[in-house]
């Protein structure tokens, strides 16, 4: 039977990284890489030119950051799979990237079957990601669907349930500090509280987070 070739775009601002994934791709696979980019705003004016069946998203990029990049593509072009091209693969950003659309993951380093294995797979409708990962998405399905919180202050109140400060989740979302005191101001109002410890208690009480 005849394998399906798939037609891949990458994006990338690594010059490194991006050209070995195309000659990797193009040489051991039978799939096409049809264009490359180092912004998810070039990659996305281009999208009806290209007509990806896959585009490999670089998470942390200039401008847009992947996660951003992912939710537009899967909004616009819903048939379109993404997959992650990512550093560590059992980090936050990369179950960001999941929930926001994404079908899965590869990490840079990983070796060049393990890599062509996980395009074949997402080209085939699977989804590859590590039981950490996948364990996380579970999860955040089974949350409470009728949450006063926006998904932005969802995940605001999830770092902060990890201990974590106010420059760290502005750094780790991408976000100023003081957005992130705002998203704060309004978990409070939204819950009725007025401190952090109250506002992770109720949360958690009812599935919020």
């Amino acid at each position: 039977m005849e394998k399906e070739i798939s037609r891949i775009v990458i994006i990338e601002d690594n010059d490194i990284v991006k050209d070995g994934f195309k000659i990797l791709i193009s040489s051991l696979s039978e799939h096409v890489v049809v264009a490359t980019y180092e912004s998810c705003e070039e990659a996305i004016k281009n999208l009806v030119k290209d007509h990806p069946d896959i585009v490999l998203m670089d998470i942390e990029l200039p401008g847009m950051n992947g996660i951003d990049g992912t939710k537009i593509i899967k909004k616009q072009y819903p048939e379109i799979e993404v997959l992650v091209i990512t550093v560590h693969d059992d980090s936050d950003l990369v179950f960001q990237a999941l929930v926001a659309g994404a079908s899965g993951y590869i990490t840079k380093n990983a070796p060049h079957n393990k890599i062509l294995d996980a395009i074949n797979e997402v080209a085939k409708g699977g989804a590859p990601m590590s039981s950490k990962i996948a364990r996380m998405v579970v999860e955040s399905f089974q949350r409470n669907q009728n949450s006063p919180l926006s998904p932005r202050e969802t995940e605001v109140l999830e770092l902060l349930a990890e201990g974590k400060s106010y420059s760290v989740i502005a750094d780790e979302l991408f976000i100023h500090k003081e957005t992130v005191k705002s998203h704060i101001k309004n978990i409070y109002y939204k819950l009725q509280v007025n401190s952090k410890a109250a506002a992770i208690e109720i949360a958690k009480k009812n599935k919020l987070i």
